[in-house]
């Protein structure tokens, strides 16, 4: 059994598709690290919103608890 390439060179030629092949490898890392990105910074975003809404509908729990207690 012979190595299709000998040398190091020759396996980032790839048989002189090496211009593609690693740019395609390059694009494909890069989207998949830009969704990764984005789908961190959108957790962020929903945590915050859901904190927020919590803190909210906390204080409206205490107003309704205080006017029901002066009354």
């Amino acid at each position: 059994m012979q190595p299709y390439f000998y040398t190091f060179q020759e396996f980032l030629a790839m048989g002189k598709h090496g211009v593609y092949v690693w740019s395609c490898w390059g694009l494909t890392v890069m989207v998949i690290m830009g969704f990764i990105l984005y789908s961190r910074q959108q957790r962020q975003a929903v945590i915050k919103q859901l904190r927020v809404q919590q803190a909210r509908q906390q204080q409206t729990r205490t107003r309704k608890h205080v006017t029901s207690t002066r009354q």
